[in-house]
């Protein structure tokens, strides 16, 4: 098979977690490796490339044997990654407050203006890119890559948990929210940074509902359309 030389593994990556993100793809569904060969038109290895990679962010189950199926995150998992993203985002907020520029704050700027005129434009695809972002964001501007590793594998799982649990088919990590923590940081207020920061996370966390599953979608050309 001659791939498509724009088809890269991370591409692939990228449209499933986005797929999953927007409540298209569902926990669950098996991702069988010949039909997502056939959908981004690469090879069955490329697809196995994806997958793993997939995994490795939590998003994937593979199973020998069996095959890929998007993960089931439990109540308790749900719960647990929030608990965790409240310590790791403090400890970024912390360690930004030893290294931030005006450089960096004019970044963060940036980012929530962008942010915000997807919100206005009701951009799904680039509201979910944006708002993952500005966390991972802050986490390179804290200069750890180990935070910075942390930062994207939570948000990862964030987004599968929001998939499976939020109350509304609306995305909302909050823009505006992030213009206040931005501002704070700014004006040198780390602890009040940290604080709304902390309130955001709480915020997002509410508007899921932690209780059971709902439909199930199996058709992955539907979902990856």
């Amino acid at each position: 098979m001659t791939e498509q030389a724009s088809v890269s593994t991370q591409q692939i990556v990228e449209k499933v977690w986005l797929s999953i993100a927007e409540r298209r793809l569902r926990p669950g569904v098996q991702l069988k490796e010949g039909q997502l060969a056939g959908i981004f038109d690469v090879s069955r290895a490329r697809i196995r490339q994806a997958l793993t990679a997939l995994e490795r962010e939590g998003l994937v189950t593979i199973i020998p044997n069996r095959g890929a199926f998007v993960c089931q995150p439990s109540v308790d998992e749900a719960r647990d990654v929030f608990t965790v993203r409240r310590s790791v985002e403090a400890c970024v907020v912390e360690r930004i407050g030893n290294s931030i520029s005006k450089a960096d704050v004019a970044r963060l700027r940036n980012h929530v203006a962008l942010e915000q005129t997807a919100s206005a434009r009701d951009a799904t695809t680039d509201i979910i890119k944006l708002s993952g972002g500005f966390h991972l964001l802050l986490a390179e501007i804290s200069g750890s890559d180990f935070l910075f590793g942390m930062m994207r594998d939570l948000i990862s799982r964030t987004s599968l948990i929001t998939a499976v649990y939020r109350n509304t088919a609306r995305f909302n990590c909050g823009p505006d929210e992030h213009a206040e923590i931005v501002e704070e940081i700014a004006s040198g207020s780390f602890k009040k940074a940290a604080a709304l920061m902390a309130h955001h996370l709480d915020h997002v966390e509410a508007e899921l509902d932690l209780r059971e599953v709902r439909d199930i979608s199996h058709d992955l050309r539907a979902a990856l359309a």
